[in-house]
């Protein structure tokens, strides 16, 4: 099966603006699909060398919008859970019904493989006595994890030797891009300790958080563009390495640890009920020859402190609107350039 052309929905985002331009170097002619909700959010320049863009909501997808196109890299979404429970039946209206008729659309069109980013939010609470794979209990607790496991389901339903459906589980991403994000936990705990010297976190710190680096998220995708169908098809894999789990003790001590002088606080005043370490051994061992992890927090923390160097990021960007999602969709609403539906005016 040759893989030419493929589409990125959401490639003007934090994952895609990072994964475009590899994608352009290994030889693929490249189709963004995005509604450009984020466009002025970059902290760097990052022209993308697209055989064309698609500026359209998800919500909108038309068969013809995927004519030519050999595989799907399905990354748009409202993208975390603040943004989730903005409001519920939008989340449920992009995030679910439009990717299940993206794929639809992608199908009819005779695109070979769809490969969709899902979540190990959908792991909700598990025994952390273990690392849970990827037939674990699920157990969605919020707005966006519930719609990224009722989409892994409806995907099942539609995967065929002629459309390969393959579903992607990130841990909590990290890293630096052009588009570049703070509401993730660890960007953000790095980000506290380089503007402020200080991080204080509102928990124990005890939750468990499997992290993946935004480029080992992206060396996945590579590898199911490139293996064999019979590795891929209706197989869901926990993306990250041998050593992704972490306290959200841990990740603030290393986050203290980038920037001397730094402050850490646990003030305890609010739980936290997800908690969940996982396994990656799956696609570590199917996919062996083709997916290779090459970071860890350690080196994540020290490329987040060049990032910041190189884009002058100082108090200012941090508390701005620009590198927090929810607050960028709200001053969109509220410049009157999106309506309440999420709409584009």
């Amino acid at each position: 099966m040759s893989i030419k052309t493929v589409m990125v929905t959401g490639n003007l985002g934090y994952i895609g603006s990072a994964m475009v331009p590899i994608l352009v170097d290994s030889g693929y002619d490249v189709i963004g699909y995005d509604i450009g909700y984020y466009e002025e959010c970059y902290l760097k320049p990052a022209p993308q060398k697209l055989e064309k863009q698609i500026k359209k909501d998800l919500r909108d997808v038309v068969t013809e919008d995927l004519h030519g196109v050999d595989c799907v890299l399905h990354l748009a979404c409202l993208s975390n859970d603040p943004l989730g429970e903005l409001n519920p039946s939008l989340t449920e209206d992009i995030n679910f019904k439009a990717t299940v008729e993206l794929a639809k659309c992608a199908k009819t069109a005779g695109v070979k493989r769809f490969i969709y980013i899902s979540s190990q939010s959908i792991y909700g609470v598990a025994d952390t006595s273990k690392e849970t794979n990827e037939d674990g209990e699920k157990n969605p607790l919020t707005a966006y994890a519930i719609t990224k496991w009722k989409s892994e389901c409806a995907l099942r339903e539609m995967c065929s030797d002629d459309f390969v459906v393959t579903y992607l589980r990130p841990a909590t991403a990290y890293g630096a891009s052009p588009n570049f994000r703070v509401d993730i936990v660890f960007n953000q705990f790095v980000a506290y300790a380089y503007v402020n010297k200080k991080i204080e976190i509102k928990s124990d710190g005890t939750p468990w958080r499997p992290m993946t680096h935004i480029a080992d998220i992206i060396a996945a995708f590579m590898a199911c563009i490139k293996a064999p169908a019979h590795l891929i098809k209706n197989e869901a894999f926990n993306v990250g390495t041998n050593d992704n789990n972490f306290t959200v003790k841990q990740l603030a001590e290393t986050a203290k640890g980038c920037v001397a002088g730094t402050n850490l606080t646990f003030t305890g005043e609010h739980t936290d009920s997800r908690s969940y370490r996982v396994s990656s051994q799956k696609i570590l061992t199917v996919l062996k020859d083709y997916y290779h992890p090459q970071w860890n927090i350690k080196k994540g923390g020290d490329e987040l402190l060049k990032f910041y160097d190189e884009t002058n990021f100082g108090k200012e960007t941090f508390e701005s609107w620009k590198c927090t999602r929810l607050k960028c969709l709200k001053k969109l609403i509220g410049d009157g350039k999106i309506d309440d539906n999420l709409r584009m005016k």
